[in-house]
């Protein structure tokens, strides 16, 4: 009997490696893992549940890595600053109390400057065309050689939302009555932004905008319409039509732990963050009308600048991207070339 048992099981194991399709085949012929054996990664995040960039992004990886691992890796995933804070993430990642961190480069700016690159205001009209250059420049391009491999990470997939417009309870009506305003940023690029129209740059994650507008800590924000839903803002005036900068963000791994993986694991995992580029930034995109939409029937009013204000704002404007790579020149960073590669990345206007 325990040869028949024997037998039946090398010969399961036969037909399963003959299928040359599963990753499972390459961890046996490279790391001599057991088969039967599956890889938990935890995965962390600051999104609240039900957040759509963990909707749009961060599930639809996971998912895409467990179909085309044939199910051989399987995910814990810990939202809502479940493991720790937005900003404690990527040294949560480096010492393993999680597996894939996501880490928001401003968060941790002086580790990540260079990563701002993609939050700076006027550089592309939607959250597909940053996310064709920035993910280029995170995965094997400039950005992964000079700020990801020194610091000990690899990526997994990077998102750009789409372009940021302006959320406040005052009064709103023109470009004077921001002045003195003090405005949620992320830091980095934004903060120089928000000081072009006179207002206070107050740095914050995003899961605390809420308490901290509904306490009068800060009277607005500097965020996409779909995340001033989500995250169900008090506010009361919102620009329409403007590019004052964006968020990136990336779901990383220590590099440490990207090399226990198998060959075949790690390479699904880049095609899966291929795909989740492509999909998450199209429902981004897709979103803002409609999360414009539902702002309005909140009775929410939309502030469109006048055309003289639109030029007075785009003259401030352009020139914060080069007072970004200039600060970060100074400090010996290599923020120049950093803007240009991402500017030469970006596709064609259409």
């Amino acid at each position: 009997m325990k040869n028949l048992r024997f037998y039946a099981i090398a010969a399961a194991l036969l037909v399963l490696s003959a299928g040359g399709g599963t990753v499972w085949a390459q961890v046996a012929q490279n790391q001599n893992r057991p088969l039967e054996k599956k890889i938990r990664l935890r995965v962390a995040d600051a999104f609240p549940v039900g957040h759509y960039i963990a909707e749009y992004a961060t599930r639809y990886w996971m998912d895409q890595v467990t179909q085309l691992t044939g199910g051989a890796v399987e995910f814990e995933y810990y939202p809502a600053e479940q493991l720790g804070k937005a900003k404690d993430l990527l040294a949560l990642t480096l010492s393993g109390v999680t597996d894939v961190g996501y880490v928001v480069p401003s968060y941790v700016s002086d580790k990540m400057p260079l990563s701002a690159v993609a939050e700076l205001p006027g550089g592309f009209p939607t959250s597909c065309a940053g996310v064709a250059a920035y993910w280029k420049l995170s995965k094997d391009g400039f950005l992964a050689q000079k700020e990801f491999t020194p610091n000990g990470v690899r990526v997994l997939f990077s998102f750009v939302l789409a372009p940021y417009q302006i959320a406040v309870k005052p009064k709103f009506q023109g470009l004077k009555d921001l002045e003195g305003l003090k405005l949620r940023s992320i830091g980095g690029a934004q903060d120089i932004t928000v000081r072009k129209f006179k207002a206070v740059p107050v740095r914050m994650a995003s899961p605390e905008v809420f308490e901290s507008m509904s306490r009068g800590t800060i009277d607005g924000a500097i965020f996409p319409y779909a995340s001033m839903v989500t995250y169900d803002l008090p506010v009361k005036y919102v620009s329409v039509g403007e590019n004052f900068g964006t968020a990136a963000g990336h779901y990383m791994m220590s590099e440490s732990r990207w090399k226990t993986l198998p060959a075949g694991v790690q390479k699904a995992m880049l095609e899966a963050g291929d795909a989740t580029a492509k999909h998450a930034c199209a429902l981004f995109d897709k979103d803002v009308d409609a999360a414009l939409d539902k702002l309005k029937q909140r009775q929410v009013t939309p502030v469109q600048l006048s055309l003289e204000e639109k030029r007075q704002l785009a003259a401030a404007l352009v020139t914060v991207g080069a007072e970004w790579a200039e600060g970060l020149d100074k400090r010996g960073k290599p923020g120049t070339e950093t803007l240009k590669a991402f500017r030469e990345a970006l596709p064609p206007a259409r």
